[in-house]
């Protein structure tokens, strides 16, 4: 596989926004996108030399990697991270970057487009709280703006992490996002069975939250998702073998 240049104050995929977006659209049931998450380069290049095409980073398990508890990495090493998994492959990188680590929009897709990403992960919850969600939308919308159609924005509906659960709350703050120009809605830690019910109410992609050995992505996406992710799964899984071996190794 020949790797990308490193990014350097401009796009560095012409069209891979585009190409990220259009992987989302005219999917059947039960063919999702299915976006493996790397935390480094040498997994990215795994994931990618395995046929996907395209990968999208998890905040947790690059935090991992980098030595860090979830949602403590400081944002110079999220972006220096993102940088590194986008220039090791040739296929479109979207980066989870949690809640924007306090950056202004234009700032935030900058940091975003000089990293090489063609996509974020955008979370509607801080400190375990969920936002207000006009406030919220008004930020994405600005967001959105700045981007233009560099960037695919998932915007993270966080109501079944860290609110009550109410599929109509999550249905309406989606409504909002989607509004405010978001690409994608990623209602994470949505219950299997809700899926349908989500699907009938959301506008546009719909991502889901898959467990390595829980509901396959097929299953999800007979259910109603657009594309699947993993969050620190795979990092977690991959520790775990390494575990093991390091086990035998003694």
């Amino acid at each position: 596989m020949t790797a990308r240049p490193a990014a350097g104050g401009e796009h560095p995929v012409p069209g891979g926004a585009e190409r990220f977006r259009a992987l989302h659209h005219g999917r059947v049931p039960g063919d999702p996108l299915v976006l493996p998450g790397p935390w480094d380069a040498a997994s990215a290049r795994v994931f990618a030399d395995a046929g996907f095409p395209a990968l999208a980073t998890p905040s947790a398990g690059v935090a991992a990697s980098l030595g860090y508890a979830d949602g403590e990495t400081p944002a110079a090493e999220m972006f220096a991270a993102v940088a590194r998994i986008a220039r090791a492959v040739d296929v479109p990188v979207s980066a989870d970057v949690e809640g924007g680590y306090g950056l202004a929009p234009r700032e935030l897709v900058e940091r975003l487009l000089e990293a090489g990403a063609v996509g974020c992960n955008l979370e509607d919850s801080e400190g375990g709280v969920l936002k207000d969600a006009a406030r919220h939308a008004d930020w994405l919308a600005e967001v959105r703006s700045a981007a233009a159609d560099l960037l695919f924005v998932n915007a993270r509906v966080d109501v079944f992490a860290y609110g009550d659960g109410d599929p109509g709350q999550a249905i309406g703050r989606a409504a909002l996002y989607v509004a405010a120009g978001a690409d994608c809605v990623y209602p994470i830690g949505a219950p299997t069975e809700v899926l349908p019910l989500l699907r009938s109410g959301v506008q546009g992609p719909l991502n889901a939250f898959a467990r390595l050995d829980g509901t396959s992505p097929a299953e999800l996406g007979e259910l109603g998702a657009t594309r699947v992710t993993f969050g620190p799964g795979l990092q977690r899984r991959a520790a775990e073998a390494l575990g093991d071996l390091a086990a035998k190794l003694r």
